[in-house]
């Protein structure tokens, strides 16, 4: 069984729980199985390509400062029974600008994840993206949320549709360095959460 990790890098910040899991700001052990699950070729199928350990320690920082500045991010993810590290979910505001963010409530808001395949398929991508979206509705005062991934990730596509988003547009993501992704954008209003299942629930 895991060891329980550390306390968070800096300032408390928001914590959300659900009924599997701890979602908190990130902890120096983190760092090392985060980095594993990054340069696992299962886990980046859907990225350009895999993270090295100083590309995945930068990705960390860039979310601790998202805390900072915005109040909220990608939470680290906690399983509650055993304290092991298995991804991340949450919410951030896109470092990207394409066409239809101009049409979208300012600033652009996504939710997103990324977990270990140890834990695939156990419905914990969508526990922890329906607690994030309460909390962008009922804590933020967000009016709608995105999420976004390439058009072939059907296990993306399946989380975004039981959270009871809708197909916005598609559209090609860019990459720095690279050719964009062909990708596609879903969308969920704070009216359309309140007349679906509830988040969390």
């Amino acid at each position: 069984m895991s060891e329980p990790v550390s306390e968070p890098v800096s300032g408390a910040g928001p914590a959300l729980r659900t009924a599997r899991l701890r979602m908190r700001r990130w902890a120096e052990a983190d760092r090392e199985p985060f980095a594993a699950m990054n340069a696992d070729p299962r886990v980046m199928e859907h990225f350009p390509s895999t993270l090295s350990r100083a590309e995945s320690d930068a990705f960390v920082d860039r979310v601790e400062r998202g805390f900072e500045e915005h109040g909220f991010g990608l939470w680290a993810l906690e399983a509650s029974a055993t304290g092991a590290f298995v991804g991340f979910t949450g919410l951030a505001v896109p470092r990207f600008h394409v066409a239809w963010m101009d049409q979208r409530e300012q600033p652009v808001v996504e939710v997103g994840w990324r977990l270990v395949p140890q834990v695939w398929g156990l419905g914990l991508a969508t526990e922890a993206a329906r607690a994030a979206v309460r909390f962008g509705f009922e804590e933020l005062g967000r009016r709608e949320v995105v999420s976004f991934t390439v058009v072939g990730n059907r296990r993306s596509l399946a989380v975004m549709r039981r959270l009871g988003m809708r197909r916005l547009t598609t559209y090609d993501h860019p990459v720095e360095g690279g050719a964009p992704l062909p990708s596609v954008v879903h969308l969920l209003t704070e009216q359309d959460w309140r007349d679906g299942p509830r988040p969390g629930t």
